[in-house]
């Protein structure tokens, strides 16, 4: 049921009124004339009722009485606070006592006004109404500074993330600068160090020309061994002062190269062997080859030197044994250099020498690439195999780069430059050789002598060379295969037994798959004789023993000679070659 009465103009102030007596709503909606502002009534007796009429938004004012027959006030105010909690509650009876009153106002009503003082009643509600004006104007501006507070943390984090931006950008502005600074004063250095070396390398030159030409005159007219000893020993620094100076001149970009059409397969897979036994057996070496590897234009004595002094150089990094890997692959470099050693954008054939060594710290790698800068010890390096290959590389058009992780190993990437010429590049099989027609040539037997011990090769070479037989030595197995590789007309291999890398054994199984029919004597101081028998050995007449007894090495090699098949036609390298 439903009550308006207007006063005067105005929104009037909706009121709901829980009440069962008819006489004490019409007394309390008489009392609230004297509010004196318009007002609508919605009376309600039962709590089905209250609770459909207790919505958010709906009244202003909530009048309650304390007793009904089947509801009461407290429970009518327990219900506004869940559904209304903004209106404010205020109780109207008769018998509510006063500490009744006094939890219900702890509770939360607004107040509470006894039946008998109706005349507190439009005080009662002005308050209560302009309390929750009040209330709700603080709910507002609350509202208000929140939604302001969140647009001016917005404002902050978006102009926070501009001045970061901006200040990336420069500090990018000066990274890149200080870089291009520091490129430019590398490379400086370098040229300025090329011009020296170069300098110094020719005067050098000169100066070796005049000593190794004098040291020739004189060998012709001295007669003593020792003098003869003596100037062998001038003549040997002279040539490895030629070799430093040419190593001076590779870097300095100063030496004479003749590049080619070369396909870097074809260079890694021939020099398998070659690094294996300059690398040692302890070292395990793999490659990975581009199938549609590009022909690289280069010079192909160079790049041999430079992936050897690389190999080399890797051998040195891994402690005790160790993984070599040489990978070749097509690369197109798009990015701008960031040091001058490497490659400018374009079309490279890359060789890569990488190892599982200790890696280079970055103070190492600034200074890799100088002349004579090394980390190894005294005598165990002269600093010059970077440096020469970057001379080398940087000649030819191409560049290098460092990869390296400290306790992880190091990458040299060389890059070279991309040959169009690909009919240069024709891969030649294994190609035989006349023995037949050296040996017309020359009557001297020929001997291949195996050991890796210095001293005793010296004594075998030197009892041989007495005999009459023409001599060649090798310091390992692998060796011995890359010397008959290169030429096999030999009539003899002698070969120890127990040698680092590939024993005796195994390097004569290799012998006899490539070139069946040479024949193999052991030398050996103790033997395993089932392996011997396992590498083609028949008996006790294909092994002399340590030491030498009186003749036996040569009555036996000379009856191996004597017994082997007519030279003939043998294969010479059967790996592929560049043309």
């Amino acid at each position: 049921m439903a009550i308006e009465r207007v006063t005067d103009a105005g929104n009037p102030i909706r009121i709901l009124h829980l009440e069962d007596s008819d006489l004490d709503a019409e007394l309390i909606e008489a009392e609230l004339d004297a509010v004196g502002r318009p007002f609508v009534i919605e009376r309600v007796m039962d709590r089905p009722d209250f609770m459909a009429a207790a919505q958010p938004g709906r009244h202003d004012l909530i009048l309650a009485d304390y007793v009904l027959p089947t509801f009461d006030g407290i429970s009518a105010h327990s219900i506004a606070r869940e559904q209304c909690p903004d209106t404010p509650f205020v109780f109207v009876s008769g018998t509510l006592g006063e500490e009744t009153a006094v939890e219900a106002i702890k509770n939360g009503a607004v107040d509470y006004v006894t039946k008998q003082r109706l005349d507190r009643l439009p005080r009662t509600v002005l308050r209560a109404l302009a309390e929750a004006q009040a209330k709700a104007d603080k709910r507002e501006a609350e509202a208000a500074l929140r939604e302001l507070n969140e647009t001016l943390e917005t404002r902050i984090v978006e102009r926070t993330r501009e001045l970061a931006e901006a200040n990336a950008a420069l500090q990018s502005q000066i990274a890149e600068r200080e870089r291009v600074e520091e490129a430019l004063r590398l490379a400086q250095r370098l040229e300025a160090v090329g011009q020296l070396t170069s300098g110094v390398a020719h005067d050098f030159n000169n100066l070796l020309t005049v000593i190794a030409g004098n040291i020739e005159f004189l060998a012709r007219e001295v007669a003593t061994e020792r003098s003869h000893r003596r100037l062998a020993m001038m003549k040997g620094a002279a040539e490895r002062g030629a070799s430093l100076t040419a190593q001076l001149l590779a870097f300095s970009r100063r030496q004479r190269l003749e590049p080619t059409p070369v396909s870097l397969n074809q260079t890694v897979a021939s020099m398998r062997d070659l690094l294996q036994s300059s690398i040692g057996g302890a070292v395990r070496i793999e490659t990975t080859l581009r199938a549609d590897l590009w022909p690289a234009l280069v010079d192909a004595t160079q790049i041999e030197l430079v992936i050897l002094n690389l190999a080399i150089n890797a051998r040195d990094a891994m402690a005790v044994g160790g993984c070599l890997t040489i990978e070749t692959a097509n690369v197109t470099v798009t990015g701008p250099q960031t040091r001058p050693e490497q490659p400018v954008p374009g079309e490279y054939v890359m060789v890569a020498v990488s190892d599982t060594g200790t890696g280079m710290p970055p103070e190492v790698v600034a200074r890799a690439f100088e002349p004579f800068f090394t980390t190894k010890e005294v005598g165990k390096g002269s600093g010059l195999g970077l440096a020469q290959a970057y001379g080398f590389v940087k000649q030819s058009g191409g560049g290098i780069r460092i990869d390296t992780v400290v306790g992880e190993g190091t990458s040299i990437k060389v890059y070279l430059p991309r040959s169009e010429n690909v009919a240069d590049t024709v891969p030649e099989g294994p190609r035989t050789v006349d023995c037949a027609a050296q040996h017309a040539k020359d009557s001297q037997s020929s001997v291949l002598v195996v050991d890796d011990d210095s001293a005793v090769r010296e004594v075998t070479t030197t009892r041989l060379e007495e005999a009459g037989h023409a001599v060649r030595e090798a310091g390992s197995g692998l060796a011995a295969l890359a010397a008959l590789e290169a030429d096999p007309c030999v009539d003899l291999v002698l070969l120890d037994f127990a040698m680092p890398g590939m024993n005796g054994a195994e390097v004569a199984t290799e012998i006899r798959k490539r070139w069946p029919g040479l024949p193999v004597l052991y030398v050996t101081g103790y033997a395993d004789t089932a392996a011997l028998m396992r590498g083609g050995a028949v008996g006790p007449e294909g092994i002399v023993l340590k030491p030498f007894r009186d003749g036996e090495l040569e009555r036996k090699v000379a009856e191996a000679i004597a017994k082997r098949p007519p030279p003939g036609l043998r294969l010479v390298s059967g790996g592929p070659r560049d043309a």
